[in-house]
């Protein structure tokens, strides 16, 4: 007994040494919540909650820190003294909707979306923070032609960069050349039985094991359900993430891959999109899709996180015309204006500063001000003769021009880093 007091003694005083850990708990029931995601004082992501509700280490440079867990009030925690902390839900419940005839077969749904992503190379880190009004086309019948959309369209959105080198000095802006959020790849959930012990009551929680941990974590309150699924525990679990196959065979080094979905006015014994209300994401990796993205090169690796929420705002069942009207429409920049929910949690002083920086910028004089390099983004034009532009139509019907064209690429690509390597030796 006395050897075990003091090895608990050691640990605790191991775990001091490391930091302090709390449980995230509903303030009502008194669950453990998993997955809250824990945000340190300049918004940069800790970690996650473990199934129990426990934190990861938080230090003393963390503070005030921040846990954001969709469906519950975001909270800011400044000094506390005890080892829990309690989130508050924030309900919010949409409109029935009503099916007008037979003929209105695919569900339109209309939803916010709130991410920040940070781009992380050895030399340099890119954060964004983004805005933007998404929506999905989905068929209620499994036999259909018209197979609608159930990754995130996106149509209007607001962007801020912030860059920062080794020297800690930073610049902002509205735009980046390379594209590495996550948010455009995860979409609505499909439908999904309910574990049968949850189906039976009204309130209470199921685990689903996984190879690894838990996989699925169901929790239902009355009509309300939240699931909470760690993608990388099993891979049965990659069913709820079906656009995300193309990275998996890819092998990208996903660290973390975490979902939450809330539904509302459950009344069956499954989910569907017709309920959902909203959902989160915490997205972790090594690699960022290489094979995809050029931007990526084998010997600089780059590690990239995204953390994403998604509100529901509006949901109607339409007909197959009305959705291809949906589908060919082409919306331009400020077409449809964003529409914050009011379930929204106020952005975070940094955010703020970040969004105030950006809006003060005068874009016109920033791209005139830019060279371009002609290696990568110039346009020769030279005249030719008939002779000539006979030769180049023969040579694209055969497929030379597109070798070419990437033989140059590569050629460029390697010059401009090995010019970049030149400046940082010097």
């Amino acid at each position: 007994m006395r050897l075990s007091l003091i090895f608990l003694l050691s640990a605790l005083s191991f775990f001091d040494s490391e930091g302090r850990r709390y449980v995230v708990a509903d303030s009502a029931s008194h669950f453990p919540l998993p997955n809250a995601s824990i945000f340190n004082r300049h918004d940069n992501a800790i970690g996650q909650s473990q199934t129990d509700g426990l934190t990861p280490f938080i230090t003393e440079s963390d503070y005030p820190f921040t846990i954001r867990y969709l469906g519950y009030f975001e909270r800011t925690v400044v000094q506390t003294d005890g080892d829990t902390i309690f989130l508050q839900e924030n309900v919010r419940e949409l409109p029935e909707v009503v099916v007008e005839s037979r003929k209105h077969t695919l569900l339109h749904l209309l939803a916010y979306v709130r991410e920040y992503s940070t781009l992380t190379s050895y030399t340099d880190t890119v954060f964004l923070f983004r805005e933007k009004m998404v929506d999905f086309m989905l068929p209620s019948l499994k036999k259909m032609k018209f197979k609608g959309w159930r990754m995130p369209r996106v149509l209007s959105s607001k962007s801020y960069y912030r860059y920062t080198n080794l020297q800690g000095l930073d610049s902002v802006s509205n735009r980046c050349s390379n594209h590495f959020s996550w948010a455009d790849w995860v979409g609505v959930a499909p439908t999904a039985k309910l574990p049968q012990g949850l189906s039976r009551s009204d309130a209470g929680i199921d685990t689903v094991a996984g190879r690894y941990n838990a996989t699925e974590v169901w929790a239902k309150n009355g009509e309300r359900l939240t699931l909470d699924v760690d993608v990388l525990a099993d891979t049965t679990s990659r069913k709820w993430v079906p656009n995300m196959s193309y990275f998996f065979l890819n092998d990208v080094d996903f660290e973390r891959f975490c979902l939450r979905f809330n539904y509302d006015n459950i009344s069956g014994d499954s989910i569907s999109p017709i309920d959902l209300t909203g959902y989160s994401f915490n997205i972790e990796s090594n690699g960022r899709g290489h094979k995809m993205f050029m931007f990526n090169r084998r010997d600089e690796p780059f590690f990239v996180s995204t953390y994403a929420e998604a509100y529901i705002l509006d949901r109607e069942f339409v007909t197959v015309k009305e959705a291809k009207k949906w589908e060919s429409r082409r919306f331009g920049l400020g077409d449809i204006p964003i529409y914050e929910p009011p379930e929204a949690p106020e952005l975070r002083p940094e955010i703020q500063l970040l969004v105030d920086r950006v809006n003060t910028l005068d874009h016109d004089q920033v791209r005139l001000a830019l060279t371009p390099d002609k290696r990568l983004a110039g346009r020769h034009i030279a005249k030719q003769n008939f002779g000539q532009r006979l030769f180049q139509l023969i040579k694209e019907k055969t497929g030379i021009s597109s070798l070419l064209r990437r033989r140059n690429l590569n050629r460029r690509w390697k010059e401009f880093r090995d010019d970049m390597r030149k400046k940082k030796k010097s």
